[in-house]
């Protein structure tokens, strides 16, 4: 039988990486801090160093999503390009609609759908975005950067795959232990229910103490997080490979991955890594005052107008991110058809086949880092979550309150 203790456990797998996030280009310090966090010992500047990285990094992002967008649209698109910054996804859609004239009468179909009850698709969900339409009205394409909170869930999704794989793994040598014990093949061999129940709890009590001990570890390559930041392109199908092919040839992008969706969601998901222009990113920021949007982050605004150029120590001079290629009809079905977007978030939420208390705790915790580098508070005297504890929702909004020294809901006291 493997050895169970935590050991066993780190020699195979490196937490930190649940914060590998390609698309920032201070990944490597970020995952530094997050494997602190994730073990319980934060350091007293991680905070502020958090608050400064995301600044900085988002900044980037922001940008270079924005430069790079209108570069691709350029290969199949040479005239002007209006660009839109949206909150919602109520305004992605309601762009769709008003470039749904001429399309195919499914399209017309769900466009007239959502017409008649927007608020039934999600129209106030909120997103970080940016449409690309050209003078006519027509939608190009769109870019956004994922939101914290899909961050966090995504890494709860990929921590609830490990430990389900890790323990069904050691339960399989477990039962083949007993197997040999008894003399039986392992497929004739039958484990009660509850001893069943009582080896994962096991298994998942001693990845608990793992964590507690600092010793566990995640495969990086396995949970890395390479679409913080997202493009997607709608064309025609000679238009989306004229785009693919042009990428190909380019010296300055590297394609890492290339993945075909098929059946209600059809589109390419291709994993880009560009270089980013630190001189008119940093040029940008000062010409356009864009220190202003950060007075409310606990940096003073003197620090704030001395530009970004102090931040980029250790940063990556690349970045990546996800670019999807669709054609107009599959970008309708994939918002307002039977792929919408947001249903495919709730099944996502409900199929994992792991819903224990660690990786929960693993969503809370980084919804909290977030919190905190996007809060007034440049100072965490300690961390609300621990991974190897229990603990409600409630527990995690009280906390991202009080970073905002937002009132308690209390009626009684």
């Amino acid at each position: 039988m493997k050895n169970p203790d935590s050991a066993y456990y780190s020699e195979n797998w490196n937490l930190a990486d649940l914060m590998y996030l390609t698309s920032f280009i201070h990944r490597e310090e970020l995952l530094e801090i997050a494997e602190r966090w994730f073990w319980g010992k934060p350091d007293p500047g991680d905070a502020l160093r958090l608050t400064k990285i995301f600044i900085c990094d988002g900044y980037v992002i922001g940008e270079t999503l924005d430069s790079t967008i209108g570069q691709i649209l350029g290969i199949i698109r040479p005239g002007r390009i209006n660009k839109v910054r949206i909150r919602s996804k109520g305004e992605l859609r309601e762009a769709i609609c008003r470039s749904c004239s001429g399309g195919s009468s499914r399209v017309r179909f769900l466009s007239e759908n959502y017409i008649k009850n927007p608020d039934y698709f999600y129209r106030e969900a909120p997103i970080n975005g940016l449409l690309c339409i050209d003078d006519s009205g027509l939608l190009l394409g769109s870019a956004r950067i994922k939101r914290p909170r899909r961050i966090a869930e995504k890494a709860n999704r990929r921590i609830a795959k490990w430990i389900f794989d890790t323990v069904r793994d050691e339960a399989r040598t477990m039962a083949e232990h007993r197997a040999a014990v008894s003399g039986v093949p392992l497929e004739r061999l039958y484990t009660p229910e509850p001893e069943m129940v009582r080896e994962f709890v096991q298994a998942e009590e001693r990845i608990a103490s793992s964590f507690r001990e600092g010793t566990i570890r995640f495969d990086r390559e396995a949970i890395t997080i390479n679409d913080v930041g997202g493009i997607k392109i709608i064309a025609n199908e000679d238009e989306l490979k004229l785009i693919e092919a042009t990428l190909r040839a380019e010296t300055g992008v590297r394609i890492s991955q290339r993945e075909d969706f098929r059946g209600n969601y059809e589109a390419v998901s291709l994993i880009i890594e560009i270089s980013w222009d630190p001189e008119s990113i940093c040029r940008k920021y000062r010409d356009g005052r864009n220190w202003g949007k950060y007075l409310n982050r606990g940096v003073s605004e003197r620090e704030l107008k001395r530009g970004i150029e102090p931040l980029l120590d250790g940063a990556d001079p690349r970045l990546k991110f996800e670019l999807i290629l669709a054609n107009f009809d599959a970008m309708v079905e994939s918002e307002l058809g039977n792929s919408i977007h947001e249903e495919r978030i709730i099944t996502q939420r409900n199929s994992k086949v792991y819903k224990g208390y660690i990786p929960m705790n693993v969503e809370f915790l980084l919804e909290y880092l977030f919190a905190v580098g996007f809060s007034p508070q440049t100072g965490v005297e300690f961390l609300p979550i621990k991974l190897w504890g229990r603990y409600l929702p409630d527990t995690l909004v009280t906390y991202i309150r009080r970073l905002y020294s937002l009132p308690e809901y209390d009626l009684f006291y």
